[in-house]
């Protein structure tokens, strides 16, 4: 059972960008360290609600 979802920057709250993920072996919130275009830096993305 895979899920799309989307991933939204920390700072300046902008949806960068769109993963999946097997929801069965990970039921939390994906935190990653990503790109974002509009802060031009690496800044934490957290999976949007």
């Amino acid at each position: 059972m895979r899920v799309q979802f989307t991933l939204r920057c920390e700072t300046c709250k902008s949806e960068n960008y769109i993963y999946t993920k097997n929801k069965q072996s990970h039921p939390g919130r994906m935190e990653v360290k990503k790109y974002c275009k509009r802060c031009n830096k690496q800044t934490m993305h957290k999976e949007k609600k």
